[in-house]
C-alpha cells in the first residue's frame, strides 16, 4: 500500500483523490439527470456542463483512471435517452445555424454512447470484482 509507483496515479492518496473527482463528476451528472429537465436544455448549464462531465470521465477511463466508480451502461444509456428527449425538444427554439443542429447532435450521442460502451467494456474485462462498475472496486 502507500506509493508504489512513480506515476501520478501510483499512490493511495492520489487513486482516492481522483475517486472524488470521479464521483463529483458522476454526482452533478445523476443529480442534474434527476432535477428539472429545463436545466438540462442546450442554453442552460447543465446542459453543457452534463456532456462536458461525461467526456471528461471517457477520458480519465481511456487513460486507465476511475472505470469502477462509473455507473453501469444501463444508467449512461438513460441519461442519454432523457437527455436527448429535452434537447430535442428545445434546440429549435434556438434558432442553430444551418448543419449545427445535426453536428451537435452527433456530437453528444457520441459522447453518451462513448462512456457507456467504455463501461460495459469494463464490467466484461473485470468479472471477479464483484463490487463491479459504480462501487469502489479498485
Amino acid at each position: 500500500m502507500g506509493t508504489w509507483g512513480s506515476g501520478n496515479f501510483e499512490s493511495d492518496t492520489a487513486l482516492d483523490h481522483l475517486s472524488m473527482v470521479v464521483d463529483r463528476l458522476v454526482t452533478e451528472v445523476a443529480e442534474a439527470m434527476a432535477g428539472d429537465p429545463v436545466e438540462l436544455e442546450p442554453d442552460e448549464y447543465w446542459g453543457v456542463a452534463v456532456p462536458c462531465n461525461l467526456e471528461l470521465l471517457h477520458t480519465l477511463v481511456r487513460a486507465g483512471h476511475g472505470a469502477h466508480d462509473l455507473p453501469d451502461a444501463g444508467v449512461i444509456t438513460q441519461w442519454k435517452t432523457a437527455f436527448m428527449a429535452v434537447w430535442e425538444r428545445s434546440i429549435d427554439g434556438m434558432e442553430p445555424a444551418p448543419g449545427f443542429k445535426e453536428a451537435r447532435r452527433s456530437v453528444l450521442n457520441r459522447t453518451f454512447d462513448q462512456l457507456a460502451e467504455a463501461t460495459a467494456r469494463e464490467a466484461e474485462t473485470d468479472p471477479a470484482d464483484p463490487s463491479g462498475p459504480g462501487e469502489s472496486g479498485r
